[in-house]
């Protein structure tokens, strides 16, 4: 079975589920998180790269998030959104690396608040960053959907 024809049952599968709407906008979400879990993998590995370059910790991060944000972005851009948004890319690249700001601190928040105020995920703070890391990826996703790769307005009269 072909790529395309998996997504298109998929999206089928979800549309009988949910509805049209709401299966349309859950797979968009499904591949966002591909997407970010391939951002994942390009994140770690420029980082061990510029690590072994001698970044250090702080630079090498640096540069491994804006790879990964980058990676990040044109995937979504020609995959989970795509023919969505509009302007220039550079621009819609610098709302992108923004609104993933704004998921980091969902996701630092989150991961802070249940550790400090939850004992058991304190002793197991491995389900702190899960749930860190699904509080920034729905961030993300909220804020690229209505930000980045926003559709254009219906102009239907």
């Amino acid at each position: 079975m072909s790529a395309h024809a998996l997504e298109s049952l998929l999206a089928g599968i979800l549309a009988s589920l949910l509805g049209a709407e709401r299966g349309r906008m859950a797979l968009q979400f499904l591949k966002f998180g591909v997407v970010g879990t391939i951002g994942f993998v390009v994140d770690t590995a420029v980082l061990y790269a510029g690590l072994a370059l001698g970044l250090g910790l702080y630079g090498g991060r640096a540069v491994s998030y804006l790879a990964a944000a980058t990676t990040t972005w044109a995937l979504n851009r020609a995959w989970t959104f795509r023919g969505q948004g509009s302007g220039p890319a550079l621009r819609q690249w610098a709302v992108f690396v923004a609104v993933n700001l704004v998921g980091f601190a969902c996701n630092y928040g989150t991961y802070a608040l249940l550790v400090a105020f939850v004992p058991f995920v304190a002793n197991h703070p491995i389900l702190g960053v899960a749930a860190g890391s699904l509080a920034g990826m729905v961030g993300n996703f909220v804020l690229s959907r209505r930000f980045v790769f926003a559709s254009p307005p219906d102009t239907r009269p």
